[in-house]
């Protein structure tokens, strides 16, 4: 999970790592299927998509055949509900890259009671977290197509041994919902990689009383209360909630206008304390923080989120999506994830050099993806160097010093015995993936020189922008602008175990 293992968060994951081993419950396996109608007659011939992206760091995860374009989330939360927190129905627009008699979808521990595709009842089956859906009809390749899958049940939250407890967490009040790497499919049913971006639309239904938030812009429903959009960030000082007519439910609508991962999805319920408005820059910011999380301001995280989002604008370009800021909720984790448009927060509050990590990663590991888990270092490596520079600007150590400090531990294993280039899945979320990472970075820019290694980044992203992208050609990209041959440089950097030398 996104600075799980960072340095600000350390001691907060230490003291909460017990509670939430305790707390939490692993995906357990699938229940019998409610209501399933009588079965289709379903295409037998032909062949159907993998059963997965082949990422051994997530092995099962991400299927193939099919690219989604656009997922429809219909949702209705009910947090006090324990038996049947959610009430889900899922249309996922969709572009066969093969002629498909049967495909597969992620979804684990949730009763699935009808799949249609294409408005006819489909066949389906249930395979681990896998949901097996064989239409009605072959899917011939290049045909765009749309599956309904109607769902229920109380998402249980992810507890990995090597990568700890994420997903879908209970709060007091709600819910928080953080999925790296691959905890979205706890939720909803999708193609659960990042290689397979899409736009997303969530409407959600909560009790009333209850906030939900999610990524992208609101789009129906009441308001969710805050600055005027027109104001400067932080320009009204009464606190200022969610007011839910006065009825059992309430419905909003979030968008998603550009194409985001499943991990990146988010949907925060409970009772928040809300800013809006915009960045001076102009980018639209959305803050929202618990009010029972009384080591972060509201007006404070979100002045501070507009000011981080628009110097980052500055030093990397264009800022890749709609609208910015971020959640803090009142859940019992020890990090923070950079869900998009809109990192989250656990209860621990939102550190300066925190909120400058996450929102770095809207350009380096939400706009610009991962092909492939071991190149976590591109997310990490990067948003980790970010907050060295964004701790410099704000007074702190230099960059400089933050490599020293790292680079005269010679005897730091965590660092030094494992390649960032390819941690393994054990050390994924490891200090070297971060510290060496970002250490990576900050060796390259004194090879080449300011100037060359900021155009680099802005490149990088620009580049690759709402896509998804490897080491190789960040290799590549860093040879070509720079002019050198830079093979030896990165194999020592993130390949080669031990210090290397003469730094």
């Amino acid at each position: 999970m996104t600075s799980r293992n960072s340095r600000n968060v350390a001691r907060v994951a230490m003291l909460l790592a017990a509670a939430s081993a305790a707390a939490g419950c692993s995906v357990g396996a699938d229940r019998p299927d409610e209501g399933v109608p009588a079965r289709p007659p379903s295409a037998l011939s032909g062949d159907g998509g993998a059963s997965s992206a082949g990422d051994s760091y997530t092995d099962g995860d991400g299927n193939g055949g099919y690219d989604v374009q656009h997922y429809d989330l219909r949702l209705r939360i009910d947090p006090a509900n324990r038996a049947k927190a959610l009430d889900g129905v899922a249309e996922i627009t969709a572009r066969a890259t093969q002629e498909m008699s049967r495909f597969h979808l992620d979804l684990a521990g949730l009763n699935v009671a009808e799949v249609r595709v294409d408005d006819a009842a489909a066949r389906h089956e249930r395979q681990d977290s896998e949901l097996i859906v064989s239409p009605a009809a072959p899917l011939k390749r290049g045909a765009t197509f749309k599956v309904r899958v109607r769902y229920s049940g109380t998402p249980k939250t992810v507890v990995d041994p090597i990568l700890q407890r994420y997903g879908w967490i209970p709060t007091s009040d709600g819910v928080f919902i953080a999925c790296q790497p691959s905890g979205a499919h706890s939720w909803f049913p999708g193609n659960d990689h990042p290689t397979d971006k899409a736009t997303f639309d969530f409407h959600i239904t909560v009790p009333s009383g209850l906030t939900a938030i999610a990524n992208g812009e609101q789009t129906e429903g009441p308001a969710t209360g805050g600055d005027d959009p027109a104001e400067p960030p932080g320009t009204d000082p009464t606190p200022r909630f969610s007011q839910i007519a006065a009825r059992a439910e309430t419905t909003t609508t979030w968008r998603v206008k550009e194409p985001m991962a499943t991990y990146l999805a988010t949907v925060n319920v409970g009772r928040f304390d809300v800013r809006k408005g915009e960045t001076p820059g102009g980018i639209p910011i959305l803050s929202a923080v618990d009010p029972t999380v009384i080591t972060t301001d509201v007006d404070e995280f979100h002045t501070k989120n507009a000011q981080i989002t628009d110097e980052w604008v500055k030093l990397f370009g264009p800022y890749p999506f709609s609208s910015t800021g971020g959640i803090v909720d009142n859940a019992d984790v020890g990090f923070a994830l950079e869900t998009q448009t809109r990192p989250v927060y656990g209860s621990f509050g939102a550190q300066e050099t925190i909120v400058a990590h996450e929102l770095a990663h809207q350009w380096f590991g939400d706009s610009v993806s991962v092909t492939r888990w071991k190149d976590i270092w591109l997310n990490e490596g990067f948003a980790t160097y970010a907050e060295w520079l964004w701790g410099e600007r704000s007074g702190g150590a230099t960059a400089q010093q933050e490599f020293d400090n790292r680079y005269r531990q010679p005897g730091n294993r965590e660092i030094w015995d494992v390649p960032p280039g390819n941690p393994g899945r054990a050390q994924m979320f490891g200090r070297s993936v971060y510290d060496r990472g970002g250490m990576t970075l900050h060796a390259l820019r004194r090879k080449v020189g300011d100037a060359t290694f900021f155009t680099i980044l802005r490149t990088w992203a620009k580049e690759h922008r709402h896509g998804n992208a490897t080491t190789a050609q960040f290799i590549a990209l860093a040879e070509r602008l720079s002019d050198q041959d830079l093979d030896r440089f990165f194999r020592v950097w993130l390949y080669d175990r031990g210090r290397p030398a003469n730094w």
